[in-house]
C-alpha cells in the first residue's frame, strides 16, 4: 500500500512538471516560408520585377490577338479630285467632255461659263512644254502685253532719280523716286505689284535681292522692268504686260483675264500668249515643243485645248 501511494505521488509531481514546462516552438517545417525581401536596385528590385511582369503580360495579349495583315497597295483605292470635290465643281465637270479637245476660243468660253466662285474668277492658261528647265538655253522666259489687259489694278513703283520720277508719275506710276522706294524696302513694305528701276539704280538693289527675288519683284531687263525710259515701262505695265516662265516641270501657268471679260477679250489675250510662247522656242530643242495646253478658271475644272 505504501509503495502504491508513493508511485501515485510521483505521477502527480511529473504531471505538475509537464504543465509548468514552456511550450516548445513549432517545428520549422510547419512555419510559413519567410517572404523574400526585394533588393533596392538591380534585377531583383521591385521596379525591375514589375517591368518584367508587364512585358510578359503584353506578350501574352499579343499572342492571343489575331494578327492583322496590312492591306496591299494595289487594294488601296485613292479618291480622285472629282470624287473629293464639292457640288459646284461636279456640276461644272458635267459640262465638259474630257475625251474631247476644244478650240482655244471655245475652251476659254467654257471655262468662264463654268466658273462657280462668288468673286470674278481668273481664267488661267497652262501650257506644257517639252523643254528641260535645268538647261539654261531651254529655260523659257519672256514678257507679253495682253491686248485686253489683265483685269486687275496694278500698282507700279519706279526706282529712279528726281528728274525721272516726275516723268514716271506722269505716265501713271503709283510711287516714284529714290528715297521713297528705299524707305519702303528698308521697312519690307512691298506695297506694289511691279518694280521698275533705271540701270543706274540696279547696283543699289543688290542687298534687297533676298527680299524682292522670292516675290518676283526684282527688276530684270528680260521682263522690261529695267529701263532708262521709265515712262514707257510704266505704260506697258499698266496696259497689261505680264511675265511668264516655265516651272520645274516645264509648264507655264499664266492668267489671261477674268471670267467677266467675255469670249472675245479672253481669246485676244490667250492668242497673244500662245504666239509669244511659240516665238520663244529654244533653238537647241529637238522634238515636240508644245505638248499640251489646258484652260481653267479659279477652283474650276480644266478644259483641254486643241493645238
Amino acid at each position: 500500500m505504501a509503495q502504491a501511494k508513493k508511485k501515485e505521488e510521483q505521477l502527480k509531481e511529473a504531471e505538475m512538471v509537464v504543465e509548468a514546462a514552456p511550450v516548445k516552438a513549432k517545428d520549422t517545417a510547419d512555419k510559413p516560408k519567410a517572404e523574400k525581401t526585394a533588393a533596392k536596385a538591380g534585377k531583383r528590385s521591385a521596379k525591375a520585377t514589375k517591368e518584367v511582369e508587364e512585358k510578359q503580360a503584353k506578350e501574352e495579349r499579343k499572342a492571343e490577338a489575331p494578327a492583322e495583315k496590312p492591306q496591299p497597295k494595289s487594294a488601296q483605292v485613292s479618291k480622285t479630285r472629282a470624287e473629293r470635290a464639292g457640288k459646284k465643281y461636279k456640276e461644272a465637270l458635267k459640262q465638259i467632255d474630257k475625251t474631247k479637245e476644244y478650240p482655244l476660243a471655245d475652251a476659254l468660253e467654257l471655262a468662264a461659263k463654268n466658273s462657280s466662285t462668288k468673286f470674278d474668277s481668273s481664267i488661267e492658261l497652262h501650257i506644257n512644254l517639252g523643254v528641260d528647265p535645268r538647261q539654261a538655253d531651254q529655260n523659257v522666259r519672256d514678257t507679253v502685253s495682253l491686248p485686253a489687259g489683265t483685269g486687275k489694278t496694278v500698282r507700279v513703283a519706279v526706282l529712279c532719280d528726281a528728274a525721272e520720277a516726275s516723268k514716271a508719275k506722269s505716265a501713271g506710276a503709283d510711287i516714284a523716286g529714290e528715297e521713297e522706294i528705299f524707305a519702303l524696302l528698308d521697312k519690307e513694305n512691298l506695297d506694289f505689284d511691279i518694280l521698275v528701276a533705271t540701270p543706274a539704280m540696279m547696283p543699289r538693289l543688290g542687298k534687297y535681292a533676298r527680299l524682292l527675288g522670292p516675290r518676283g519683284l526684282m527688276p530684270n531687263p528680260k521682263s522690261g522692268t529695267v529701263s532708262a525710259d521709265t515712262a514707257t515701262a510704266v505704260k506697258e505695265a499698266k496696259a497689261g504686260r505680264v511675265e511668264y516662265r516655265v516651272d520645274q516641270s516645264g509648264i507655264i501657268h499664266l492668267a489671261v483675264g477674268k471670267a467677266s471679260f467675255g469670249k472675245d477679250k479672253l481669246n485676244q489675250n490667250a492668242e497673244a500668249v500662245m504666239g509669244s510662247v511659240r516665238a520663244a522656242r529654244p533653238a537647241s530643242l529637238k522634238g515636240i515643243y508644245i505638248k499640251s495646253a489646258y484652260v481653267s478658271s479659279t477652283m474650276g475644272p480644266s478644259v483641254k485645248v486643241a493645238l
